[in-house]
């Protein structure tokens, strides 16, 4: 079996996590300069933005990177053109089925690699083209899936011939020895990358998450089908108190609407949506990014 690294050209065989707002071109380039594939996320852009993003992660370095594009984005189908137009390498998706996208990406010769939360849908993406599936298990940040990462990527080796990468619930050495044993080729990790030196997040969130521990990350919106990992604070306790008392979506939506722009930008730990998976409980310090992939790979 070929380690992620051998398919993507990367020095490691990690890949940096699509982090809405926080995957910028910058960040992107800062994770292939140290050895992943840097991704640029497209949560909170529009297609100029986006634009300008591959560019500034081509003004910075000459390894490769990729873009995440969520397909619920109302510009997904522009965002699928711009990456053929830019000459993007590495494609990840999200929150949906890229299926009508994958012949166009694959004649420009990008790599398609879709992110799954169940083993059917990566039997699903393997047929119409898929060349991987990052299979991400609910221990991540951000919007997850029912399974846990130990059960989700063994099941999903087995149901596909495509290689597989493990993700959620990974931020050291140990962690990625268990995700080969596996059977995975590689990981993603986000929650770990978020306390580096190089991370455009705000101190107060890299604070909070150093401060954390792993009961911290907790899950809103299970209730309304939307279930999303985030750190305790003011906001997501409200959220799930409402939620239970039987709030609607629309009230729902109060505490959630420009959150996590409010955790990133404003430092805002109260009323910010502190996006953060189950490994926050090992996060420390803030290391360089550098640092952290060398733990990662136990070098």
């Amino acid at each position: 079996m070929k380690k992620l690294n051998e398919i993507l050209g990367t020095k490691y065989p990690i890949i940096q996590g699509g982090m809405a707002n926080i995957a910028t071109g910058d960040f992107a380039a800062a994770c292939s300069n140290a050895g992943a594939l840097g991704l640029i996320g497209v949560g909170g852009m529009n297609p100029a933005m986006l634009r300008e993003e591959i560019k500034i992660a081509k003004s910075k370095t000459n390894r490769p990177f990729g873009v995440n594009i969520m397909l619920m984005h109302p510009d997904a189908d522009e965002f699928s053109d711009i990456v053929v137009e830019e000459g993007v390498k590495v494609v990840t998706t999200g929150a949906g089925n890229p299926g009508r996208y994958i012949e166009k990406w694959k004649k420009a010769g990008i790599t398609v690699i879709p992110v799954v939360a169940a083993p059917i849908l990566a039997k699903h993406l393997e047929r119409v083209g898929a060349d991987a599936v990052i299979a991400e298990g609910s221990e991540s940040g951000g919007h997850i899936g029912e399974m846990s990462t130990m059960t989700l990527v063994p099941q999903t080796v087995d149901a596909v011939s495509i290689p597989v990468i493990a993700a959620g619930g990974i931020a050291d050495h140990r962690q990625v020895k268990a995700a080969f044993a596996l059977g995975a080729c590689g990981i993603q990790v986000g929650t770990c990358l978020l306390a580096s030196e190089e991370c455009p997040i705000h101190e107060n969130y890299k604070k909070a998450l150093v401060k954390a521990k792993g009961t911290d990350a907790i899950v809103t919106g299970r209730i309304g089908g939307t279930p999303v990992r985030i750190l305790k604070n003011k906001m997501s306790r409200e959220y799930i108190r409402q939620e239970k008392a039987g709030a609607s979506v629309e009230e729902l939506e109060k505490y959630t609407l420009g959150s996590l722009r409010k955790a990133v930008f404003d430092g805002d730990t109260d009323m910010g949506s502190l996006m953060a998976g189950q490994t926050c409980g090992q996060i420390k310090e803030i290391r360089s990014l550098e640092e952290i992939f060398k733990e990662l790979m136990g070098e």
